[in-house]
């Protein structure tokens, strides 16, 4: 029996991880069939592939996807607002989209279901995708914050 993981085995491995992350039917949204894997020397999956781009990182401490600004236009063009989205204020939208992270204060509003830890979308008020990243606080903290960090940008994308 073979320990390498098919291509099949690994497609339907992270979309039921993406369905699990993101809400049914997101796996399908973020990862078509065409995807392709590059695995870990312990022969995980670590990263998912579409046409040569990287769409998403599987984070080795649980599990859960990182997703790079392709994946995260995927997902944002999948869920419907205000599903994992942080609105920014227009003021910040260029810091944001090279690179800089989100502050509390600058959160115009967040969806209520984010948590700490988990990867959003960074959109401005007319939800036009302009980042993505890890959230440091609950959409609710976000709201009710002034001050402090509010998103982990990992990468911005130009509108």
């Amino acid at each position: 029996m073979s320990t390498e993981l098919s291509q099949n085995s690994a497609g339907n491995r992270v979309r039921t991880i993406a369905d699990y992350q993101f809400g049914k039917g997101a796996g399908e949204a973020l990862f078509p069939e065409e995807c392709t894997f590059k695995l870990s020397t312990t022969k995980r999956i670590r990263y998912v592939m579409l046409d040569g781009v990287r769409i998403a990182t599987v984070r080795a401490h649980d599990g859960r996807f990182t997703l790079s600004i392709e994946g995260a236009e995927r997902l944002w063009r999948y869920l419907p607002a205000p599903t994992y989205r942080v609105s920014v204020a227009e003021e910040v939208a260029e810091f944001i989209m090279k690179g800089k992270n989100a502050m509390a204060k600058h959160i115009i509003t967040a969806d209520p279901g984010i948590m700490a830890g988990d990867e959003v979308l960074v959109v401005t008020g007319e939800d036009q995708l302009i980042g993505t990243g890890n959230a440091l606080l609950s959409g609710d903290e976000m709201m009710a914050f002034n001050y402090g960090g509010a998103v982990q940008v990992r990468s911005g994308r130009l509108i």
